[in-house]
């Protein structure tokens, strides 16, 4: 193992839940404004996860005001509060990319069964 993987290995996090996509997620960035830092949740649907180890990141969209919004996050970043996850969807694939097109209703997806 390289050094650069050593470093890498240190600075990943072991509290972030497991993720997937289709999973309702609430997540708890720390925001700066000026010279002050607050938290603001940010709540929606994982539409895709990305990369792996030090560099993975997830792709969270939500509805605000009839508008959809995306924001992307990196998973281990120290601006990273938490994650939790709120509950699990069902997805049959990897990027959920036609979520875009769909508003309300249409935009949900089946809870996934609990095994037991």
């Amino acid at each position: 193992m390289n050094v650069l993987d050593e470093i890498a290995q240190e600075q990943i996090r072991t509290d972030i839940p497991e993720l997937a996509t289709g999973d309702t997620v609430r997540v708890a960035a720390k925001v700066v404004e000026g010279n002050r830092e607050r938290i603001q949740v940010f709540e929606g649907t994982v539409m895709r996860l990305r990369g792996g180890g030090i560099t993975r990141s997830i792709t969270v969209r939500r509805i605000a005001s009839g508008v959809g919004v995306e924001r992307t996050f990196k998973v281990n970043s120290p601006r990273i509060e938490k994650i939790e996850v709120v509950r699990h969807g069902v997805a049959r694939r990897a990027q959920l990319y036609f979520l875009r097109k769909r508003v309300g209703k249409a935009a949900t997806l089946r809870e996934r069964r609990q095994n037991g």
